[in-house]
């Protein structure tokens, strides 16, 4: 069958869906990126937050109108899948399949019925269909997450952290190498948890070293390093693999102790002030990306105070936030005092716009600077190429490196790129040979 399929969410969901479509053509379907070309429509959701379940919602729905043409199928899987699957069936009746995340297991027995092909590749044992730019592939180290933030979902829906064997990981990556991957980044809801549960310390270092003699990688990248998870061995041993870089993605979520507390966040703010300061001695300039949390019940005006005067502190070059989104069965939903909606949008704003005065002036001091730029686009009417640097990762969260060159350059290739002017997030050069 012609199968068309909407990823929705997070790098990590993104994973599960190249499996999944590996699956499906390894089963004999061919994929189309027109949907209105399509005999069934599998779409991979996102349950995190109420923007995201209202996207995944409208997303079926939108979907599921093509049922008035040539569409014969619509099976819903996912996050969004795993949290409300007799909601959806009972709610949404042009769904004819709703598949938990808890079930892939049996995932290939779903798409056989639905599809009509004989099930024979099964999710665990898929191939994954790379669909991020051939030089960029992310892997996906563990499942699942054991911090519990009383906020959050994820432990509801994906369980508690499981990690990937080392093995696997080495086999899957060194045959990501072998397509081109020249970028690897590793995910997971917590990636300095690595191999707790496996090996009963963490493992990551470890990892990164087996990655690291990988031939054919020239970037290692690593996102959602829980903070009190990074220690001085990891540090200092992550200088020593050259491969690896020193991008360092540590969601903070707030600064205030007290409300680090009630989010069930492990550590305090001074741990992450002298955890900031050894990155800092290690790497010349390293990159620090975090994201908060504002209007947590229990926010208030002293609380953000503080909070804006810790980014001061810190100065991250990358941060992102997001007003607190309450979650049905989680602590948070039923914490007091709530934070009012209007309040959370004028926090939401005075955060966002420190970051963009703090984000320009450490811009400004990589101008002059030589750095190395993955190639990956050229604009046709500016004739100007756009890549991303060591500091920008693949998300489209960061910025990008905008520059003139004089030849014609392959896309995916490395190049040197002299830093001549920067905005609050991107940075604008010319080649340098």
């Amino acid at each position: 069958m012609k199968i068309g399929f909407v990823s929705l969410g997070c790098s990590k969901n993104l994973v599960d869906s190249e499996k999944m479509m590996g699956m499906l053509t390894a089963n004999g379907h061919t994929l189309v990126s027109d949907p209105a070309a399509a005999e069934a429509i599998v779409i991979n959701t996102c349950g995190f937050i109420t923007s995201a379940k209202e996207e995944a919602i409208s997303t079926i729905f939108e979907m599921a109108a093509y049922k008035k043409k040539d569409l014969k199928k619509l099976i819903v899987v996912g996050c969004l899948a795993q949290r409300y699957k007799e909601q959806l069936e009972a709610e949404i009746p042009e769904i004819d399949a709703v598949v938990r995340i808890s079930d892939y297991a049996q995932l290939h027995e779903v798409f056989a019925k639905e599809l009509h092909d004989d099930g024979a590749v099964c999710f665990a044992k898929a191939q994954r269909l790379l669909t991020s730019k051939p030089w960029t592939a992310y892997l996906k180290i563990a499942e699942g997450c054991s911090n519990h933030c009383t906020y959050c979902a994820i432990p509801l829906i994906r369980g508690d952290n499981v990690s990937v064997p080392m093995e696997q990981l080495v086999e899957e990556a060194k045959e990501l190498a072998r397509k081109g991957v020249k970028e690897l980044v590793l995910n997971a809801q917590d990636t300095t948890k690595y191999g707790v549960d496996l090996y009963g310390r963490r493992s990551l270092l470890d990892l990164l070293k087996q990655l690291h003699a990988i031939e054919g990688f020239h970037w290692i990248r690593i996102l959602y390093m829980y903070p009190d998870e990074i220690d001085d061995e990891l540090i200092e041993g992550m200088a020593q693999l050259p491969k690896v870089l020193p991008y360092f993605d540590i969601p903070m979520q707030h600064a205030n102790n007290e409300m680090l507390q009630r989010m069930n966040r492990r550590g305090t703010k001074e741990d992450v002030l002298q955890l900031i300061q050894k990155i800092r001695s290690v790497y010349e300039m390293p990159t620090l990306r975090t994201t908060f949390i504002v209007g947590f019940p229990g926010e208030n005006r002293e609380t953000m105070n503080e909070l804006l005067d810790f980014v001061k502190e810190i100065r991250w070059d990358r941060m992102g936030a997001f007003t607190y989104s309450p979650e049905e069965d989680t602590p948070g939903f039923s914490m007091k005092p709530v934070c009012e909606e209007s309040l959370k949008e004028v926090y939401l704003d005075e955060l966002m716009s420190l970051q963009e005065t703090i984000a320009l002036e450490n811009q400004q001091k990589k101008i002059g600077k030589i750095i190395e730029v993955l190639v990956e686009d050229k604009d046709g009417l500016t004739n100007r190429y756009r890549g991303r640097s060591a500091w920008d990762a693949p998300d489209e969260v960061d910025g990008m490196v905008i520059f003139r060159s004089e030849r014609r350059i392959e896309m995916g290739t490395f190049v040197k790129v002299k830093i001549t002017e920067v905005l609050p997030h991107d940075v604008i050069g010319v080649e340098v040979q």
